[in-house]
């Protein structure tokens, strides 16, 4: 089987998403590139499940063991975050999405998100 190579148009690096974000200019505060939200600790990559208003739902799957069945188990994790207005309309529900920890925004959000990192399946 051949392999599809892929030219230098169709790959996008970071430098280039970045520069996509800024130019969608919005003003809220809140937002990590336009406004004054620092970003520190923790960083996840998951789907976003649920969207309403400026906040969205992003879960991911993990596995807890439980040492006396010696087994795993599928658990999702989920975290409340902050959607800014530039990537409101990127991103839609179903996409993978990448978060990172902020000060806390309200009494459950302390997350805010940061890109998409790829479509719906």
């Amino acid at each position: 089987m051949a392999k599809k190579k892929e030219t230098k148009a169709q790959t996008k690096t970071k430098q280039e998403e970045k520069k996509e974000v800024e130019k969608n200019v919005c003003n809220d505060k809140k937002c990590p590139f336009h406004g004054n939200l620092s970003l520190r600790g923790r960083t996840f990559a998951g789907e976003l499940t649920r969207k309403r208003g400026k906040t969205v739902k992003v879960e991911w799957l993990r596995y807890k063991y439980y040492p006396k069945y010696e087994r795993y188990t599928k658990v999702m994790s989920g975290v409340f975050a902050y959607l800014p207005e530039c990537l409101h309309d990127q991103v839609q529900i179903g996409d993978r999405v990448k978060i990172t920890e902020c000060r806390p925004l309200s009494k459950t959000k302390h997350f805010v998100v940061v890109g998409k990192v790829k479509k719906k399946e």
